[in-house]
């Protein structure tokens, strides 16, 4: 199976492909999209160029599965809507072709624990697990790392969840489904 993980951001969107095979975890490519060819309060040029670099990712390399960092609240509300833009775009590159790749979503403290163990990783120790689980030569980028450790937290939990998949069959809560008159 080959997984697409994406760390994104509005200036810079990181990529990373492995293949998994089992237990085994190879590096295919990583590396960065970025917008600064976009004038700086351009948003919707920016969009599009995230947009636009994740579907030629996805068409370059055909994953199977792709996984996504979820947005976390920054302390300044304006960064927190402008990331979630940015994530929103490269969601919908992800769904936008035929048929739509299937999305695993992840926080950065879950990649961080998969990856190094604990959530409070910083960025140095994430690049070196990444470099040493898929026997890279040299460390990745901080954007093209952390997008490969989101494929590897999704290479692990997916398989996790298809265990438990296998083990009792899953079904939606009924009570959830509705909530003061309005359907989600």
């Amino acid at each position: 199976m080959r997984i697409l993980g994406i760390d994104p951001g509005l200036q810079i969107t990181g990529f990373g492909l492995i293949d998994v095979d089992g237990p085994h975890l190879a590096y295919v490519a990583s590396g960065t999209i970025r917008t600064a060819e976009a004038p700086r309060g351009d948003l919707p040029a920016r969009i599009r160029l995230i947009f636009d670099g994740v579907r030629e990712v996805v068409s370059t390399y055909q994953p199977d599965a792709a996984a996504l960092e979820i947005v976390f609240v920054n302390v300044n509300p304006q960064s927190t809507l402008l990331l979630g833009q940015a994530r929103g775009a490269a969601l919908a590159a992800l769904v936008a072709g035929s048929p739509p790749l299937p999305v695993g979503e992840y926080t950065a403290v879950q990649m961080k624990q998969a990856v190094t163990g604990h959530g409070g990783a910083a960025k140095a120790q994430i690049q070196a697990m990444v470099q040493h689980l898929l026997k890279l030569p040299g460390q990745p980028g901080k954007d093209a790392a952390d997008a490969l450790g989101i494929a590897i937290t999704h290479a692990h939990a997916s398989r996790s969840f298809a265990a438990l998949a296998q083990a009792t069959p899953l079904a939606r809560r009924q009570h959830a489904l509705y909530r003061g008159g309005r359907s989600y």
